[in-house]
């Protein structure tokens, strides 16, 4: 214990407390005093926890303190009686329960700050889920969730770059290598620039490879217009697509999912389609690679009359290649991911067959339950009739004569389809006239509900205040009761020392009425009386010995100078060459000349 508690005090001596405590000044501490130090130590770690507990009421001060030790996730030990035992003492500031919170909180300090970042965009608010039937509270909490999603990948992200930060010693690492590396350019440049000036027709050479970086240039422009066309071309045929599908689901409900799943199929159509002209161009534009390398040959063999490559040319013609070769691979590598492709989409399109044909088999089905059976094959055939058509109208080459006798007979099928869709028609028609009665119906029950449910939700909302205000005041009188027990139990161990105390000093036991205080306190300051009249009496005696002892001090000072005078005179007589003699008469030394 007394570990811990020097931990805290040195904790809190120190930067961002500065409290200035010494054991004795903390042990002193009140139990407000204690709190204001935990509220104190929980605002560094979270600021919105700042309050003059003064100002507050214990039983909010003890709510909040212990909503912010839930969320830091602090288990204080023992049961669920131990657990009663520290919202108790949390809320008179018990020394047992508060000294083992700030050792927990200041130990972890920074790892509490981040959760305690961390839970103000994490913690979920649970929404209950008849409010979730709402479509506008539905895609609220949606949004809600995707961007506590988002927040979550974005803190990760930042996390990573934190701890793969670069060092200042590697970036001046770089930057001195990329200066060498710029160095080494300009010097191969300068001497590239020197070889070409000693050739003929430089100035030639130059102009038609300047002509050849623009043309490649707008080359490399076009294609990325043309990129960019095609990306709008299939951006706008997904919204036609889309379109479509909404419309066919909003007017055909029944082959909705038919639908969708032919759509599908004639996309992926497309798609097969788009690759196989972006392969058929990737062909074109090698060809036409190998064409222009051709003619560039041509020129060169025409301008030199031959073709011999040495030293350096030879070197720049095996970078060409080198370079043609990594395009050739990067050609391949596409025409592969295509053929990837293309098989991958062979596959959904089995897929999407195997499945169409399931859902033909339970359409079937459900035609044959609702006794319209036929009706999905008659409305294929008009399709397929309707498509037909088209193809028809599209064909070209075809005489007057074959495409009237095509439409008459395209006519004479449609009448004979229409004549055996008449009686599904009528009994359609019957139902969707009935359907709408239901409809109707349906609209003054939900009407009725939506009603019902707007009284009962008022009712249940006013319950849910009265239920909340009558726990609010039974947490009041709660936390009121504790303080009062507690209180009460202080003053019932002071009203027992007290009635200890009298009982022993009126006790006639001497023994007895030595274990009281007064009788210890009595004792003590008689012996601290007759220790300060002994200590007097010393201070006396000193003072009178003190002048006597100081001149028989100065004394001695005198007679040590004496003798070292005489010390002095010896050692520079020995050292000197004798001019008279010494003699010693009474005690004193006399020199005759």
């Amino acid at each position: 214990m007394s570990d811990q508690i020097k931990f805290i005090m040195d904790s809190l001596n120190k930067e961002p407390f500065r409290k200035n405590y010494n054991l004795i000044t903390f042990d002193s501490l009140e139990p407000m005093q204690l709190l204001q130090v935990l509220s104190d130590v929980l605002a560094e770690i979270d600021p919105k926890q700042l309050v003059d507990i003064r100002e507050e009421m214990p039983e909010q001060t003890a709510k909040r303190m212990l909503s912010l030790l839930g969320i830091l996730k602090y288990k204080p030990s023992g049961n669920a009686t131990d657990m009663s035992t520290f919202r108790q003492g949390l809320v008179i500031g018990s020394k047992p329960v508060i000294y083992p919170v700030l050792h927990w909180l200041l130990q972890r300090t920074n790892e509490l700050k981040k959760r305690a970042y961390l839970a103000r965009f994490l913690i979920k608010l649970e929404v209950p889920s008849e409010f979730l039937q709402d479509e506008t509270v539905a895609d609220t909490n949606k949004q809600y969730e995707e961007l506590m999603e988002a927040f979550k990948t974005l803190h990760k992200e930042y996390e990573q770059l934190k701890i793969s930060g670069f060092s200042t010693a590697e970036i001046r690492k770089d930057i001195s290598a990329m200066e060498e590396e710029k160095d080494q350019l300009i010097k191969r440049v300068e001497h590239l620039k020197k070889r070409v000036e000693t050739a003929q027709n430089h100035q030639w050479m130059l102009k038609i490879a300047r002509q050849l970086r623009v043309e490649k240039e707008r080359e490399e422009y076009l294609a990325q217009q043309k990129q960019e066309q095609k990306n709008q071309i299939n951006e706008i045929n997904t919204e036609i697509n889309q379109l479509i599908e909404k419309k066919m689901m909003r007017n055909e409900p029944i082959e909705g999912k038919l639908s969708l799943y032919r759509q599908q199929a004639s996309i992926i159509s497309r798609k097969k389609e788009a690759k196989a002209e972006e392969l058929q161009e990737a062909k074109e534009k090698l060809a036409s690679l190998e064409r222009e390398a051709s003619v560039k040959r041509n020129q060169t063999r025409e301008f030199d009359g031959t073709e011999v490559l040495k030293g350096d040319e030879f070197k720049r013609y095996v970078n060409k290649l080198r370079s043609k070769s990594t395009v050739f691979k990067k050609k391949h590598q596409i025409i592969a991911e295509l053929k990837a492709e293309f098989g991958l989409l062979q596959r959904t399109e089995e897929l999407l067959k195997q499945r169409h044909e399931n859902i033909q088999q339970q359409l079937q089905t459900m035609e044959e339950k609702k006794g319209i059976s036929g009706y999905s094959y008659t409305q294929e055939e008009l399709e397929r009739v309707s498509a037909l058509k088209s193809e028809v109208d599209e064909m070209k080459g075809r005489t007057l004569d074959d495409m009237s006798e095509m439409v008459k007979k395209l006519y004479s099928l449609v009448s004979e389809k229409k004549s055996a869709l008449a009686s599904v028609i009528k009994e359609l028609r019957q139902l969707r006239q009935k359907y709408q009665e239901l409809t109707q119906e349906c609209d003054e029950k939900k009407s009725q509900y939506d009603s019902c449910a707007a009284g009962l939700e008022s009712n249940r909302s006013k319950l849910e205040q009265e239920v909340r205000r009558l726990r609010e005041e039974c947490l009041q009188e709660e936390s009121r009761y504790h303080y009062t027990n507690c209180m009460i139990k202080n003053l019932e161990v002071q009203l027992r020392r007290a009635t200890d105390e009298m009982k022993a000093y009126i006790s006639s036991d001497q023994q007895e009425k030595r274990k009281a205080i007064r009788e210890q306190y009595t004792k003590n300051t008689a012996e601290q009386e007759n220790l300060g009249k002994k200590l007097r009496e010393k201070q006396k005696v000193i003072r009178e010995s003190h002048g006597p002892n100081m001149k028989q001090a100065k004394m001695w000072r005198d007679l040590e100078q004496l003798m070292e005078c005489k010390k002095q005179c010896f050692l520079k007589q020995q050292s000197q060459t004798s001019i008279g003699q010494v003699i010693q008469e009474g005690g004193e030394d006399r020199l005759i000349l």
